[in-house]
């Protein structure tokens, strides 16, 4: 059966990052977009309100002088009533051209604009009775028609006061509700916003600041030497072929780490050569000596003289094969690997490989106690100490003392280990670039400037420091501390 199952969608990293900000924009817009339209609402409203308010007092003068009309007869009072509801006319014309969307049912609209029409309409009619009746020289206040006009027009202003202060209170109540609603989508709107920054947190946390610190923390591993792999980020994105393209570059590094050690190595053979020939010389001189003794005092009946000599030619043996399995071991590349090591025995076979490069106006002092032991990668220790003992010896062509020492800081749980010369010294602007790689202060053909940096590489992988105290012309002391 073909599985027809589709793969998950992967988004890259600008995907995730223009998809995640998208919707940032689009909840920002609509929060924007529904705030603007419950203002703009808002202050329509209010304005109507405002509006209605100047209607609702211009009717309320009108009232006034149609009241005042009542109580002294004065036509002037009459006039400056029918005047105000002119005007109360022309408001109400502007408000039903000018709001006619915001305001409430059409009908309503027009039937208070009959209303008005009808109140200035039965003012005019009551003026123009009142007028008639002072000309006839009748007694305006029992006219009967002047009667029905009176209570015509007070009940109509009446009604029409009544309606707009209705209108007004239920403008204002719609006002509170767009203000209440208002409040309601602020708070819905932080919210959303503080909802939705803390998921940009989270998807910065996760998807950028996580991998790069990541990736951060094994670059700090590569530089101090540690060369494991950055471990595996399953983001989909550009993070994740980061993280695969720096592990290929840190296994590749891993084996030219190697090979440059392996190098130095060879190279530090190279320089040990002539002393090893040497070293070996004497050795096979005492054995070919002794063995054309023995042959030619074959019919001498003194064994005990021929067994002197085969013990003698014995020992030199051993001494060659020290010698060689001394330089086997230290030409050999291994795994790094951490066991405890007897200290002095190391120095003894570091010293069968360099004793040949020692010149004889050289001093050479060992101060190892014959127990003591550190945890360590001997091949790799060894040959910090080869380097740190050839650069001596570099430093002394005038001859001077050597003196190789250790010890044990129980209070710091440190295995210290110091090599010491009197020597010229080291300048201090070239300090703080000793272990640079290439640098170096001696002739091209005698030094490649990666022996000390190699040797710092050594003791960050052991988690250990080596520090350097120099003075031109008293000589130069290297300490190197590693985890007990």
């Amino acid at each position: 059966m073909i599985n027809d199952t589709i793969p998950p969608m992967k988004f890259n990293l600008r995907q995730k990052i223009f998809l995640h900000f998208l919707i940032f924009m689009v909840v920002n817009c609509a929060i924007w977009f529904f705030s603007y339209f419950s203002n703009s609402t808002i202050n329509q409203k209010l304005n109507i309100i405002e509006k209605k308010k100047e209607l609702l007092d211009t009717v309320l003068e009108a009232r006034r002088y149609e009241k005042n009309f009542f109580l002294r007869n004065s036509k002037s009072d009459l006039q400056l009533a029918i005047s105000y509801i002119e005007k109360t006319a022309e408001k109400q014309n502007i408000i039903e051209s000018n709001f006619s969307e915001l305001l409430e049912d059409k009908e309503s609209v027009r039937k208070r604009t009959e209303i008005i029409h009808n109140y200035k309409n039965n003012l005019e009619k009551l003026y123009d009775a009142y007028s008639n009746a002072e000309i006839s020289g009748e007694n305006s206040l029992q006219s009967e028609e002047i009667h029905f006009l009176q209570e015509a027009v007070t009940e109509i202003g009446r009604v029409l006061t009544t309606d707009i202060e209705e209108v007004e209170r239920r403008e204002r109540e719609r006002v509170l509700n767009l203000l209440n609603r208002s409040r309601i989508y602020l708070i819905t709107s932080l919210l959303s916003l503080f909802v939705l920054s803390i998921l940009t947190a989270f998807f910065l946390v996760k998807n950028v600041n996580r991998p790069l610190k990541s990736i951060e923390k094994s670059i700090q591993q590569i530089v101090s030497g540690d060369f494991n792999k950055i471990p595996k980020i399953k983001t989909g994105d550009e993070f994740e072929s980061l993280a695969d393209s720096l592990n290929d570059m840190i296994e590749e590094l891993g084996r030219r780490k190697d090979q440059l050690v392996q190098a130095e190595k060879m190279s530090s053979l190279g320089t040990l050569t002539s002393g090893v020939a040497h070293e070996l010389n004497n050795p096979l001189n005492n054995i070919s000596t002794s063995i054309q003794i023995i042959r030619e005092e074959l019919d001498d009946p003194d064994m005990a003289f021929k067994r002197t000599l085969l013990l003698e030619a014995e020992e030199q043996i051993d001494r060659a094969r020290d010698i060689i399995r001394a330089l086997l071991e230290f030409s050999r590349q291994s795994d790094f690997l951490i066991e405890k090591v007897i200290f002095k025995n190391l120095v003894q076979s570091t010293m069968h490989l360099i004793s040949g490069e020692i010149p004889s106006n050289i001093e050479v002092t060992i101060d190892v106690p014959d127990t003591l032991s550190g945890k360590m990668d001997p091949r790799r220790v060894q040959q910090v100490l080869l380097n740190l003992i050839i650069n001596a010896v570099y430093a002394m062509e005038r001859g001077g003392s050597l003196i190789l020492s250790a010890f044990k800081d129980e209070e710091k749980a440190l295995f210290v280990f110091k090599v010491a010369d009197t020597g010229e010294g080291i300048p201090k602007e070239n300090l703080v670039r000793i272990f640079d790689p290439f640098f170096t202060t001696r002739e091209v053909s005698k030094g490649s400037g990666l022996g000390l940096s190699i040797s710092h590489g050594i003791i960050e992988q052991h988690g250990g420091t080596i520090h350097v105290d120099s003075l031109v012309g008293k000589g130069t002391v290297f300490t190197v501390s590693l985890p007990d």
